[in-house]
């Protein structure tokens, strides 16, 4: 299998390795903790809620060769995109509902208990009959970049990666209005849907107060 996707317009994508992480941490920094829907609904920097854990998460899922990076051709520190995705089976529902509830009481809590609750509530795995999915956790691409097509590239190319490894299904959830609309016109489907204003907490107040368009998260998936 090739670890590379492929150069266009200058900008090459390639199987992210775990020596990438470093780079990708900073890079996630400017270009996803701000401006993501969620992490912008928030009072605290997320990506100091729970970091060694989530850098625990993130490079388990590096070593499994399913995430990708999009470099400039002539500068592979230079990021300008990536997606980080791991393999999901039936049993990691409920494994994340546990380790949600067990986080300390922080933004990051709120986040992982919210998506645990889309992930069972649109139960990819019944939804296909699947035993395993290709789980996309993260794209993002540089501010600059956005709207030139740069995630459909990373998207498609994660496609093309997941059936290589012969993963039945591929599933994401989307925080923002684009995203969702990016994946569904490459063939996704919107399985589940859950507006950010019916989300509340025991008081009753609107957990992620986002703005429009981004109103809903919704959990995409398509069959491979």
């Amino acid at each position: 299998m090739s670890t590379n996707f492929g150069s266009k317009d200058g900008i090459l994508i390639r199987i992210m390795t775990v020596d990438d992480y470093k780079l990708v941490k900073i890079f996630m920094r400017e270009h996803f903790f701000i401006g993501n829907p969620m992490n912008d609904a928030c009072d605290e920097d997320v990506q100091k809620c729970n970091e060694k854990e989530n850098d625990e998460y993130h490079i388990d899922m590096i070593k499994q060769n399913t995430s990708l990076l999009a470099v400039k051709d002539d500068d592979e520190e230079q990021i300008v995109g990536f997606v980080l995705a791991g393999a999901q089976v039936p049993s990691d529902l409920e494994k994340s509902r546990k380790e949600a509830d067990e986080l300390e009481e922080n933004a990051w809590k709120r986040i992982a208990v919210f998506n645990s609750l889309i992930e069972r509530e649109a139960n990819v795995f019944k939804h296909y009959g699947v035993s395993e999915v290709l789980y996309s956790h993260i794209t993002t691409v540089h501010t600059s970049m956005r709207g030139k097509g740069l995630g459909a590239r990373l998207a498609k190319a994660l496609m093309e990666l997941g059936r290589s490894k012969g993963f039945p299904a591929m599933a994401a959830s989307c925080s923002s209005y684009y995203s969702a609309r990016q994946k569904q016109a490459l063939g996704m489907e919107c399985i589940y849907s859950h507006a950010y204003d019916d989300y509340k907490d025991i008081n009753g107040n609107v957990v992620f107060k986002t703005q429009a368009p981004n109103t809903h998260v919704r959990f995409l998936a398509m069959r491979l």
